[in-house]
């Protein structure tokens, strides 16, 4: 318990002062904003390392084994399922509102003039592919190295905490839970959600936890199942890395906390569903949960 308390601590603690620091100096509008928030990343992992160094813990079961043998199918479960379940919830999002799907890309063809870019229909879809294969195929990958810093600390240190102390599925939603409240200063900066919607910014931060509890029920369960946070930082990096391609087809007014974006009640649907089977399935008793009597990682 105690180890605990001083993670998050520091993980809340280090992460709000950055943040209100930068939120007093232009928030994500500072040239500098979103390579800020690119570092905050990292401050989970520290936390972790430093909670271990100070409590002599050491870094026995840290997680970072990445177990192929016999998972590989979760691996390629990270990898490419978010990218399907954004699909999925962006396309389930226009067939409920097909009013707000364009084909000719007209909003980016805006954008790209607007850039003193002359697109043309063909330039766009070749960007539009592009993007789709370098999210599909190089996003997890590239954005692996800063959704570590968050998995170390979420899946990787706090999730096997909770584990000793409540059930699986409890420690599950109460790390979600965390996750999402952990957000609570960049969701104030307009972050996902903007600013002109009703109780701002409350409304947007329990969003924000609700979403981080579907999507960190599936990154529990890849990293339940493989002993090890790297399936969890994969598919992490693939959310990142695919989450905002519906724009690129999107027209007129639509509400972030709708659709098509992934954190949208409807563009999130196949997060929702898949989040709520992994929360199922990983609560059953006959899963073999735990590598030892202290940890799920070996």
């Amino acid at each position: 318990m105690k180890r605990l308390f001083i993670f998050l601590g520091l993980a809340f603690v280090l992460t709000w002062i950055v943040e209100f620091i930068l939120m007093a100096n232009g928030g994500l509008s500072n040239p500098y904003g979103y390579v800020v928030l690119a570092g905050i990343m990292f401050i989970p992992a520290l936390s972790v390392v430093i909670t271990r160094l100070v409590t002599k813990e050491g870094f026995k079961n840290f997680g970072l084994k990445p177990h192929f043998k016999g998972h590989i199918r979760y691996y390629v479960i990270a990898w490419f399922g978010p990218a399907l379940l954004i699909v999925c919830g962006a396309a389930f999002y226009f067939i409920l509102s097909p009013s707000n799907f364009d084909p000719t890309m007209s909003n980016m063809f805006y954008f790209y003039k607007s850039q003193g870019v002359d697109a043309t229909q063909l330039t766009l879809m070749a960007s539009f592919l592009a993007q789709v294969a370098v999210g599909l195929l190089i996003g997890p990958l590239l954005n692996i190295i800063t959704t570590l810093g968050e998995e170390i600390g979420w899946r990787g240190y706090l999730l096997p905490k909770l584990m000793e102390m409540v059930s699986v599925r409890k420690a599950i939603a109460i790390s979600g839970g965390i996750w999402g409240l952990w957000h609570a200063p960049v969701i104030a900066m307009g972050y996902n959600y903007g600013f002109d919607y009703p109780f701002f910014p409350w409304g947007g931060i329990l969003a924000m936890i609700v979403f981080a509890f579907f999507a960190g029920s599936f990154l529990s369960f890849l990293a339940i199942k493989t002993k090890s946070v790297l399936p969890s930082a994969i598919a992490h990096g693939s959310l990142n890395g695919f989450a905002a391609i519906s724009v690129w087809v999107t027209i007129g007014n639509t509400s972030p906390f709708i659709g098509p974006l992934p954190v949208g009640l409807v563009g999130g649907f196949g997060l929702i569903v898949v989040g709520t089977v992994c929360f199922y399935l990983i609560g059953r008793p006959t899963s073999n949960l735990l590598s030892d009597g202290n940890s799920i990682f070996e």
